[in-house]
């Protein structure tokens, strides 16, 4: 086993804080009270509403997996690149349901659209430090 570079730890730490604010994001929609729910705008409530349990759970698998994978990139194991691929794949089957949802609810927003295209953008990112890590002997 090879040992990184010092950019390999500091973008695997930098992608851990990432990927744990989505985590956390993610979790605290899950607990949303009825309160929390009724206070936001009626037409985020209907997209809240809305969300098929897939789109909830490929949401759980990308966050899940791609902080899992920066854990497992910054102690160094191989199977981080599985766990960023999980992520990367929950994050395509929430992109493919957040366009369905906004498109049905016709959401003229874009923001949504580019906030998730950064994260996929992050996502393949990560893979690709995955995959380059596996080949440079960086990972056991």
């Amino acid at each position: 086993m090879n040992k990184p570079p010092i950019w390999f730890t500091a973008v695997a730490t930098a992608a851990l804080l990432w990927n744990l604010a989505g985590l956390f994001a993610v979790l605290a929609e899950l607990q949303l009270s009825t309160a929390e729910i009724a206070a936001i705008p009626q037409q985020q409530q209907a997209l809240y509403a809305a969300r098929p349990v897939w789109l909830i759970v490929a949401s759980v698998v990308a966050v899940a997996g791609g902080t899992l994978g920066c854990v497992g990139l910054l102690i160094r194991k191989q199977w981080a690149l599985w766990a960023m691929y999980a992520s990367l794949i929950g994050i395509v089957i929430q992109d493919i349901g957040i366009l369905v949802i906004a498109s049905a609810a016709s959401e003229q927003s874009v923001v949504p659209v580019i906030l998730q295209s950064l994260v996929f953008v992050i996502a393949v990112a990560l893979v690709a430090l995955g995959r380059r890590a596996v080949t440079r002997a960086w990972l056991t």
